[in-house]
């Protein structure tokens, strides 16, 4: 493309910008970094928190999706697997390598398609830090001792566990220490197209906010489609395609720890889907997904999907086919459930549409680019193709910078020297800091290195004693990192910090969260 560089508009202020992005799930923060890291000034505008919908309902892996491989997705497969090593890397305080264990049923796949299966899935892209796959004798296992009697072989592999949630403000923080300016609780109410730009409405917290940029991201997700039809405005005689979009609900529950060890499971179900049992939270089991499709009415409104509940049955009974101790709908202690953005690909079985993703480029008038699909593990990538895509529709090519890049607080060497290894260097982090700050306790301690990483003195200050963090709101959760959450990382709310910031809300009782809740009611919060 040899297209000239767009002129900046007239009476450039600090209500013009160069790119405004819509939607603050991982593609918009990532997208948001990735602009903002190549110099471009950047507005984010989200409608709710960071990470409110799909983005923090994911099953939390960091994954190439080995039953893609069965949809012949090679090159979706492929471009995750390269993935993995790279984000692990980045941020290793909030990802981490985890080892999957599936027990052989042979009514479901033979055992020689498994190992294609997982030789392709070893080989497809370099590994560095994840070992590869091998075979496991499930009655002499530990990993075999949860299962019922008759599941006598199965395989193991390496994927990665993520805190989705975390990901996406790390990547927020990222942007924002980059130059971009980013607005939560502020959904766009409306953009009209001009020739030279876009003028956008933001209702923010503080009043009706109008800007002006150069180009337009829209990284709405679920909402990617309606925003188009029923927010921005074309220009006039012009109007503005959109993709069909198939949205697709997956749930999970929350049951108490179904196993010692600290491998995950993956397991065949009888209607060719697969669910994930994996540790969570210390003491819990996270067991998900399902894949039901809803009509596009019913974003309609809705501020949370929810589980209904045939999945929960759903889940229980596919755990139960596997696991000797039977999983009861009244073992789930916490569920939730988001709504995923796929492509229509004409797939019959919503399992079977692509985890691919889309990016729509327009530049009939100001440039518009625009987000369909993807899934968590690609996001850097899908970030970079977009910024390199803004870069060509603003005629202006600037470098990608992502790929060795630290996350905020993944950059441990401060803590611990030279990097070796993603999993052991957050061990190292963990000794370190117990270290340096002996009065904190341990579990206390594990917890602030895995939120924040190389950041966790700059949660704790300059205290020296717990008595300098202030009052303890709930067991566990002092003054000092409520004021850090609101000041930095946008927290406005208890279900922000509870759910999202942490999942502390699935260890505290009704009246522990009411405590929290309390704290920001009588807690001046300050403005974004």
């Amino acid at each position: 493309m040899n297209a000239q560089p767009l002129a900046a508009p007239a009476n450039a202020d600090s209500h013009v910008y160069d790119v405004l992005v819509v939607g603050g799930g991982i593609n918009g923060a990532g997208i948001a970094r990735d602009l903002a890291g190549r110099g471009w000034k950047v507005l984010l505008a989200e409608r709710d928190d960071f990470a409110a919908h799909t983005s923090s309902s994911s099953t939390k892996l960091i994954h190439g999706g080995l039953r893609y491989l069965e949809y012949y997705e090679f090159s979706l497969v492929r471009k995750a697997l390269q993935e993995r090593e790279v984000l692990l890397k980045s941020a290793p305080h909030i990802m981490w390598p985890l080892r999957f264990v599936m027990p052989h049923d042979p009514a479901m796949r033979p055992a020689w398609m498994i190992r294609a299966g997982l030789f392709l899935y070893d080989h497809l892209a370099r590994r560095e830090v994840l070992p590869g796959s091998n075979g496991v004798n499930l009655r002499t296992s530990p990993v075999g001792k949860p299962l019922k009697p008759h599941y006598t072989r199965g395989f193991v592999y390496s994927d990665g566990w993520v805190d989705d949630a975390r990901l996406v403000l790390l990547n927020a923080l990222d942007a924002q220490e980059k130059g971009a300016e980013l607005l939560t609780r502020s959904p766009v109410t409306a953009v009209q197209r001009e020739a030279d730009g876009w003028q956008a409405t933001i209702s923010t917290p503080q009043g009706e906010r109008r800007v002006r940029a150069r180009a337009l991201v829209n990284a709405a997700g679920p909402w990617a489609e309606s925003f188009l039809r029923e927010v921005a405005r074309p220009a006039r005689g012009e109007a503005l395609a959109t993709k069909s979009l198939r949205l697709v609900k997956g749930s999970h529950i929350i049951v108490k720890r179904c196993f010692e060890h600290d491998h995950a499971y993956i397991f065949q179900n009888p209607d060719k889907r697969i669910i994930f049992a994996i540790p969570y939270e210390q003491d819990y089991t996270l067991i998900g997904t399902t894949d039901v499709e809803l009509p596009p009415e019913a974003l309609a409104g809705l501020s949370k999907a929810q589980i209904d509940a045939q999945e929960v049955d759903y889940l229980c009974e596919q755990a139960s086919r596997y696991f000797a101790k039977p999983v009861s709908r009244e073992d789930v202690v916490w569920s939730y459930a988001g709504v995923r953005p796929l492509l229509d690909d004409a797939s019959g079985d919503p399992s079977a549409v692509t985890r691919d993703y889309l990016l729509e480029s327009n530049t009939q008038g100001a440039p518009l680019l625009s987000v369909w699909g993807g899934k968590i593990t690609t996001f850097r990538k899908l970030a970079e193709d977009a910024a390199d895509l803004v870069g060509q529709m603003l005629g202006d090519k600037r470098e990608p910078w992502t790929e060795k890049a630290y996350l905020p607080g993944g950059d441990l060497q401060t803590w611990i020297g030279s990097p070796r290894r993603p999993d052991t260097d957050f061990e190292r982090l963990v000794t370190a800091v117990r270290q340096r700050h002996i009065w904190l306790p341990e579990r206390l301690v594990r917890r602030l290195c895995r939120a924040y990483g190389a950041r966790v003195g700059r949660v704790l200050g300059g205290a020296s004693s717990l008595s300098e963090l202030g009052a303890e709101v709930a067991p566990g959760l002092y003054e000092i990192e409520l004021r850090y959450l609101q000041r930095e990382e946008w927290a406005r709310s208890a279900e922000d910090v509870l759910w999202r910031r942490s999942k502390l809300g699935l260890h505290y009782s009704e009246a522990q969260r009411a405590a929290v809740a309390d704290w920001f009611q009588s807690h001046p919060q300050p403005a974004d």
